[in-house]
């Protein structure tokens, strides 16, 4: 009996650190998606158009939607400096911890700022940079709290970690919008920062709790590095040598084939922030639209804020039935699914979702209040995009990338979407401003935005046939064998 005893594996152990963590995020993005949530129709009626003077409303809207879309670009910068600042100097606890705080004083400024926009505004980069440099590091720090005793656990503690973050989504949109309404921006401003006080104490409570993984200092054998060698050794003598023959001379084999796969990679990345600048566009610009629908569903009517929420249900229902449905289907007609297809193909249906918007448009121009179901339609077909953009494009650079710069491929991917939401700004400013854009309003504005795609998507159609592809993924697993 014994000797079953001693045969018997241990059960793995929960790490006791990872409520805190889950914690902390499940808040973070309550407050990130709370916040924008309200924040393209607070700006219009607070601050850019608070008479509803109809003169107005397309200069007042330009500008709600670019500042909101330069607070989105500058969090999905911040990653990237957030990331470096863990890695190289102080450790993931205390990049979350001290974020955490300043994340918490961002929420305070907009909540005691709801009628100063300077201030907003600094309560709004406050935020930014916060969450960005939360986003750098939560994902993995979760994953520094297992090892090879309950690595089992892992999946099981992601998934609940991927729910905290959908369920923060999902109940900050309905419910902060509800807030607004009922008792005024600065509750439903200082709402979210009451939580991310509650939660930073929480992350705090469990300090003791953690695996701390220390910072591993500067590593020279990083993409940025690299490639300014490069671009040194392209300006210099180098003796009858190739360019990466001379990076050779200073970088391994192994990291030099890590940055082509980069640049690779890149080569695809650079049809996406097209995505991007028109998928937020489904957390700004169509929010504003929905304040003209008739918001009536099942006969309820709805917040035009609360619209949005069916984003992430969507997601919920589609993620499974292309997966499971769509792809399996058809490749069984003999067309073979490859990531370069899925993204071409998301994008299509990301320019066919805003064909619906800009026909919705069309009618609000011409004095018509179409009905919000019409705005669902758009969602529904949105979603599927993002389904075959955004999670096929994870996936590319996953498995098109060696282990060197797997972290450098998310820091990139992340940086797609500032790079979208930054046109997406520039296109609104010169609309306020009077700029090249000004034309483009109402239904135009959309139209305009179809058209940048469709000029993308021929290109991208021709890349993707010559690109050749490294599945880094597949060479790992054979040589494991």
């Amino acid at each position: 009996m014994s000797e079953l005893k001693e045969t018997i594996a241990p059960k793995p152990r929960m790490p006791k650190s990872v409520p805190y963590i889950i914690g902390n995020e499940a808040a973070e993005r309550f407050s990130f998606y709370g916040i924008r949530s309200i924040l393209a129709t607070f700006l219009v009626a607070q601050f850019f158009n608070p008479t509803q003077n109809p003169a107005l409303t397309a200069t007042a809207e330009a500008q709600s939607n670019e500042l909101t879309h330069i607070f989105v670009s500058l969090a999905y910068v911040m990653p990237l400096v957030g990331g470096i600042i863990a890695d190289w100097f102080f450790g993931k606890y205390l990049v979350i911890f001290y974020v955490s705080i300043l994340y918490s004083l961002g929420n305070l400024t907009l909540a005691l700022s709801t009628h100063n926009l300077s201030l907003f505004n600094i309560g709004l980069v406050i935020i930014a940079v916060a969450a960005g440099g939360i986003k750098s590091c939560v994902s993995a720090n979760v994953g520094d709290q297992f090892d090879k005793s309950n690595q089992s656990l892992m999946s099981k503690v992601y998934g609940w970690f991927y729910f905290s973050i959908n369920a923060g989504s999902v109940f900050s949109t309905l419910i902060i919008p509800i807030l607004y309404k009922s008792f005024g921006p600065s509750v439903a401003f200082g709402v979210p920062g009451i939580l991310m006080v509650l939660a930073t104490f929480i992350f705090w409570l469990g300090r003791k709790k953690y695996v701390r993984v220390p910072p591993a200092g500067i590593k020279k054998e990083n993409y940025a590095f690299i490639m300014v060698t490069y671009l040194v050794k392209a300006l210099s003598n180098r003796n009858g040598k190739t360019i990466w023959e001379a990076v050779g001379e200073t970088y391994s084999a192994e990291a030099i084939d890590g940055v082509k796969a980069v640049n690779r990679v890149l080569m695809v990345f650079a049809f996406v922030p097209i995505f991007w600048a028109m998928w937020d566009q489904s957390l700004s610009e169509w929010v504003l639209q929905a304040t003209k629908l008739d918001l009536n569903i099942f006969g309820k009517t709805f917040l035009p804020e609360q619209i949005q929420t069916v984003n992430p249900l969507f997601l919920l229902i589609m993620i499974p039935i292309f997966t499971y449905g769509v792809y399996p289907f058809v490749e069984k007609i003999g067309i073979k699914v490859t990531p370069l297809r899925k993204i071409g193909a998301g994008l299509f249906l990301t320019g066919a979702s805003f064909v619906i918007i800009a026909l919705i448009q069309t009618n609000i121009d011409h004095g018509g209040k179409p009905s919000v179901w019409w705005q669902i339609l758009a969602y529904a077909v949105l979603s599927a995009s993002e389904v075959m953009v955004s999670i096929t494009g994870l996936e590319y650079a996953y498995t098109n990338s060696p282990k060197s710069m797997k972290s450098t491929m998310s820091a990139i991917w992340l940086l797609t979407v500032a790079v979208g939401n930054l046109f997406t700004a520039f296109v609104n400013s010169s609309i306020a401003s009077g700029g090249i854009f000004s034309k483009f309003t109402g239904a135009s504005y959309f139209w305009l935005f179809i058209a940048i795609l469709a000029g993308f998507l021929i290109v991208f159609m021709a890349v993707a046939k010559i690109l050749p592809e490294k599945n880094y993924v597949l060479e790992e697993a054979n040589s494991d064998v």
